[in-house]
């Protein structure tokens, strides 16, 4: 037997007794219960911290397990599901009484979503089950895109870390509501509104254009994904002047920076540069954002990507990581 397949019976058997299992797939990793499992469901939310209101999304191992979780899976969500699955794409869909109301917030409706990654496919296949599974972190914080995250932050809360390496995406699951007609984005991610909208024939509307009787979605709070120390959202120029006064106050800080500024950063202060493209950025975001909040400095400030519609998952995420709630 392999050490993966050592890790992976562990990991079965973990989730079986009702523990926690830190789980790889293609966005980041994801803190696993057995999703059938109320009790263990709810170390989930102690772990994390995470209000017990707050639903999560549950991995299947098959599109052909939908049915198994949901009650009604239009046509406009098989569309979806087969193009999109297994991928960074979650489905909200009306929930079987059998759901756990621990998994689904107390809402009629649940997420669902096959993952791609070859150790969560595996893992899910030999559990024979679904797993309710949010990032890896502390409520709020800094999503995991390496198995080190999840040990450093959820150790003591965490059975077995399955290690599959860096996260390929490195943000989200988009997430998309078909639980009450239209389609409606509620989360974006790599798959995009347009990608979306191609496939399924028909208009995708924002979450704010259909916003009475939404359902609750996980990573949609105003303060998410954020590091400790404040951030800054700023622009090409505003970072050249943070950079300017900081040189003169003595300030030090860090940088998520697209710009290079021709001086050398002032004494004390980190710098970082983002790569140019956006699914680059993506993949490398939480990870630089957890590196240089473990720089000591005061202040964090980011270097603001474009508002086109290829940036629109980062700087939601960004959005999110800057609204400081101590």
């Amino acid at each position: 037997m392999t050490e993966l397949a050592r890790q992976l019976e562990n990991a079965v058997e973990a989730l079986r007794r009702g523990e926690l299992v830190g789980m790889p797939t293609e966005t980041v990793y994801g803190l696993a219960a057995d999703a059938r499992n109320p009790e263990a469901v709810l170390k989930i939310f102690a772990a994390k911290g995470r209000p017990s209101d707050h639903p999560l999304i549950v991995h299947i191992a098959s599109a052909n397990l939908v049915e198994d979780w949901a009650s009604d899976v239009p046509p406009v969500a098989k569309r979806l599901a087969k193009a999109f699955w297994p991928g960074p794409l979650t489905l909200i869909l009306k929930r079987l009484p059998s759901v756990p109301d621990e998994v689904t917030g107390g809402q009629d409706t649940v997420g669902l979503r096959v993952p791609s990654h070859p150790i969560a496919l595996a893992l899910l296949k030999a559990f024979g089950g679904g797993v309710a599974a949010p990032s890896a972190n502390r409520f709020g914080r800094i999503s995991p895109t390496r198995a080190a995250h999840v040990s450093e932050e959820l150790g003591e809360h965490v059975a077995v870390v399955l290690d599959g390496g860096e996260c390929e995406v490195g943000i989200e699951s988009t997430i998309i509501d078909v639980s009450r007609g239209a389609p409606v984005l509620l989360r974006p991610g790599r798959i995009t509104k347009e990608e979306v909208a191609r496939v399924a024939g028909e208009v995708v509307l924002e979450s704010n254009e259909m916003t009475a009787g939404a359902p609750r979605a996980s990573g949609t709070l105003a303060s998410h994904y954020a590091p400790v120390t404040p951030v800054s959202l700023v622009s090409a120029i505003e970072l050249f002047k943070a950079v300017t006064q900081a040189r003169s106050s003595g300030e030090n800080f860090a940088v998520l920076a697209r710009t290079l500024i021709d001086d050398a950063p002032p004494p004390g202060s980190v710098w970082r540069m983002a790569p140019s493209d956006p699914a680059a950025y993506a993949h490398r975001l939480y990870a630089s954002l957890r590196w240089l909040d473990q720089c000591g400095t005061a202040k964090i400030f980011i270097e603001v990507p474009p508002p086109h519609a290829e940036w629109r998952a980062v700087n939601d995420r960004l959005s999110r990581a800057a609204v400081f709630t101590g």
